[in-house]
């Protein structure tokens, strides 16, 4: 799966693509539609992906790219701090317990798919992007002293996805009121940090 690079044409591409999906869902969404809607030739999509289910893959990632973004804004006016960068990442993930999140759909059809190598290979591409981009949070937590040197980011990180993960997989499965919010999501993450930089 390519970079996430964005300019207006890929913008345009991606937005047109979650307009559709949230329309008509995931199977229902054609290259065809897609091109009638953004006004782009088969060639111009094609110098981005080389099918639909890429396309969705790069939806995926650039929402976690967005999640990035409210990161390493907050780190910058933390001072600092934990509690404002993992606001903005457990905010930036709010979605995930939309049943009608277009990424949620993207991840339960990619998941449908994983039978085939190329779409299996996607997924574990876009775990291990995930799992990349969390483990640089906590190694920016640890550069501010906010988080000890001592936690293995990258174990945290495979938490946290992991987590993430299963948030997804039930708001497509139940739709009545959770137990486990968000909120009580970013409170597990803060205490863990927290019992870590004071060494329990």
């Amino acid at each position: 799966m390519p970079e996430l690079i964005t300019n207006p044409t890929l913008d345009r591409l991606l937005s047109t693509t979650e307009q559709i999906i949230r329309e008509r869902g995931c199977r229902r969404t054609t290259l065809q539609e897609i091109m009638n809607r953004s006004g782009l030739s088969k060639g111009a999509i094609y110098h981005y992906v080389t099918s639909k289910d890429e396309l969705f893959g790069l939806i995926f990632k650039s929402r976690m790219e967005a999640v990035n973004t409210r990161f390493f804004e907050a780190v910058k006016s933390a001072r600092r701090e934990l509690d404002q960068p993992l606001k903005a990442i457990t905010e930036g993930l709010r979605h995930i317990h939309n049943e009608k999140d277009v990424s949620n759909q993207i991840f339960i059809y990619l998941l449908s798919q994983q039978e085939n190598p190329a779409i299996r290979e996607m997924l574990r591409e876009i775990y291990d992007h995930s799992v990349r981009t969390a483990a640089i949070w906590i190694e920016t937590g640890q550069k501010n002293g906010v988080i000890p040197d001592s936690l293995d980011a990258r174990k945290m990180a495979d938490m946290f996805v992991v987590l993430s993960y299963g948030l997804r997989a039930r708001s497509m499965i139940s739709t009545e009121a959770v137990s486990f919010s968000m909120d009580d999501f970013h409170e597990l993450m803060h205490h863990m940090l927290s019992e870590h930089s004071r060494g329990g």
